[in-house]
């Protein structure tokens, strides 16, 4: 089971089930996936917040009780940083880096100009307002420059 973060054109954002994500594209393309607002059918996937939980019973920050906070019910700082981190090591691994080019090659590969990819690089604000009203998503992760990476 899925849940996805959708919204609809109306502007009504609302979580959505499915079986998986081949699920959820078949459910669209049938016309199945509607707002519960007004009942559009104009409904697109969102990025989702992330949660970060440490595991349960973690005594990292002396707490002991699954949550990531410490006794004074701040977030564990070593914790999160070395989740970044992971984070950021994954996406320089595994995602082409674009530069320059991020919006002008997301938008080549929405329609269908070039192969979809994992892609990395950066947008200006104008560059990330387009893209969200053309419907593509974009995740921002502050990221090293390769000098601090090594």
């Amino acid at each position: 089971m899925i849940v996805f973060d959708l919204k609809c054109a109306c502007g009504l954002e609302f979580e959505g089930w499915f079986g998986d994500r081949a699920d959820f594209e078949r459910q669209q393309a049938d016309g199945l996936v509607r707002c519960p607002g007004c009942g559009g059918v104009e409904v697109r996937k969102i990025l989702s917040p992330v949660a970060y939980n440490r595991c349960a019973g973690s005594t990292a920050t002396g707490s002991g009780s699954g949550h990531p906070e410490g006794g004074s019910g701040q977030p564990a700082e070593a914790e999160l940083a070395a989740a970044l981190r992971m984070v950021q090591e994954f996406v320089r691994r595994n995602f082409e880096d674009v530069g320059a080019k991020l919006a002008e090659t997301s938008l080549r590969m929405r329609y269908g100009l070039e192969e979809p990819r994992n892609i990395r690089g950066f947008a200006s604000e104008e560059e990330k307002k387009m893209l969200r009203e053309e419907g593509g998503e974009l995740l921002t992760i502050p990221m090293p420059r390769e000098d601090e990476a090594n």
